[in-house]
């Protein structure tokens, strides 16, 4: 049991009637490449029992402090109810990839329930081929992304035969009662002296914030379509291009693979803009999502957030191709020295200057206006590594593994995530359908954008 920090409270605080905070995935599955027959929600549930003690946020719910006077605390949930968080839905013929884009995308604007653990998992049947599709969501209070590359590698085999999972230690045959918590007065004596110190945490966060501001770069975010209010809706697309090409690109100018995946969605996002005449003539402003520790490594320590951002422009203003890609990979290394400069705390500390109940009632409010304005950031785009080799979930190879990340008012109404995943770049891309109403041309848009760098070889 512990409190959630800051941070991880801040996640549930900017959820709002449009806006969700969780994060999640969709892998495909091939079952034809395996020996232990169809993909069933039997087998699935039977999978998440036997390996539920690998994955602490999925066993772990919150306990409110009475008035929200305080940040909420984690507790252990040992007897989770999988019935009400696996389900399986079959998707009408042909079952092609914009059915399968636009159901996840349903499930994915949908808000979790509070009173259980924060996840869901849909096993979605129907897809052209005899795939089947695997979505599974988790909040983003409990998660970040190596905590939730973590969970994913839980349940994921080398092989098509399941390895080998050690049980959980064994308990007394009667079931304990789920964590009670600190209790009500525990909650409220806990608030009573955090409400004593907070002004001092308070001083101390603007004093760390304030001395980052010259490591931060000052960009001026350009108005653009995807920014403004969004809405409750949520729409998805997704496809992946070959990591040999991305390598290819990045051993020919000497950069690494990511200046290469920054390039490929400033020239996608630029060309987007391009088609709708309604490019800026200022870089967009991205915020990419660094994390801060390579491994979850424990119970304690595989829940909830250790992350920070990086603010950096994206080249969209840059007409040829050559110069983009070198204009992004100097940008990038300008804001990994800033971010080095910088408490790499800085995001923990912006979170922490609000007392807890005035973060709860300010940070749906502060969005909003920020949307409104034309304030933060263009979106999020984020790039994750990934194994290099096939993996196999109950006995079905996963043929591609695409992210899904969370869009809002004050981060743009579309965010980019990728993924590196036996030899592809797997992209997700989630949108406002009121700011991106064609969210599937992007994803083509990502493929002419690579041919484009290809061509300069």
């Amino acid at each position: 049991m512990r409190q959630l920090t800051a941070l991880d409270a801040q996640f549930l605080s900017l959820e709002s009637a449009t806006t969700t905070a969780h994060v999640a995935g969709m892998a495909v599955l091939d079952p034809g490449t395996g020996s232990a027959g169809p993909m069933t929600r039997d087998r699935l549930v039977t999978l998440l029992r036997e390996r539920l003690h690998l994955a602490p946020p999925l066993r772990m719910r919150l306990a409110d402090v009475p008035f929200r006077l305080d940040r909420p605390y984690w507790i252990d949930d040992p007897a989770v109810d999988l019935d009400r968080h696996v389900h399986e839905t079959v998707l009408a013929a042909p079952g092609d990839d914009r059915q399968l884009a636009a159901y996840v995308a349903r499930i994915h604007a949908r808000r979790l329930d509070r009173r259980r653990p924060l996840w869901e998992a849909h096993l979605i049947h129907g897809l052209a081929g005899g795939r089947v599709a695997l979505y599974i969501k988790v909040h983003h209070c409990a998660i970040d992304g190596v905590s939730g590359s973590e969970i994913l590698s839980s349940l994921l085999d080398p092989s098509p035969e399941p390895r080998a999972v050690e049980p959980p230690p064994e308990v007394p045959p009667e079931v304990p009662p789920p964590d009670p918590g600190p209790g009500v007065f525990g909650m409220l004596a806990g608030a009573i002296t955090r409400s004593i110190v907070q002004p001092v945490e308070t001083l101390c966060s603007l004093a760390r914030a304030a001395a980052d501001l010259d490591a931060l770069p000052m960009l001026a975010v350009p108005r653009t379509p995807f920014n403004g209010p969004i809405t409750s809706e949520r729409a998805f697309s997704f496809g992946s291009v070959p990591m040999s090409e991305v390598r290819q690109v990045a051993r020919a100018f000497g950069m690494g693979p990511n200046d290469v995946v920054m390039t490929l969605c400033s020239s996608a996002l630029r060309r987007w803009l391009l088609a709708r005449e309604a490019l800026p003539g200022r870089p967009l402003v991205a915020a990419v999502p660094v994390a801060l520790r390579r491994s979850a490594g424990g119970a304690s320590d595989g829940v909830g957030n250790r992350i920070s951002a990086m603010i950096t422009p994206l080249a969209t203003d840059v007409a040829c191709p050559k110069e983009r890609l070198s204009a992004v990979r100097t940008a990038m290394a300008t804001a990994k020295r800033r971010f080095a400069r910088s408490h790499r705390s800085w995001l923990s500390d912006v979170c922490a200057v609000l007392p807890s109940t005035l973060s709860t009632l300010a940070t749906p409010v502060a969005f909003r206006l920020a949307g409104l304005a034309g304030a933060g950031v263009n979106l999020i785009v984020s790039n994750v590594p990934g194994p290099r080799t096939p993996l196999y979930l109950c006995g079905a190879r996963m043929v591609s593994y695409h992210p899904l990340s969370v869009v809002t008012d004050a981060t743009g109404g579309i965010s980019i995530t990728c993924v590196s995943y036996d030899g592809r770049l797997d992209f997700g891309i989630v949108a406002c359908p009121s700011r991106v109403p064609d969210v599937w041309s992007m994803i083509g848009h990502l493929r002419d954008s690579m041919d484009e760098l290809l061509d300069l070889l």
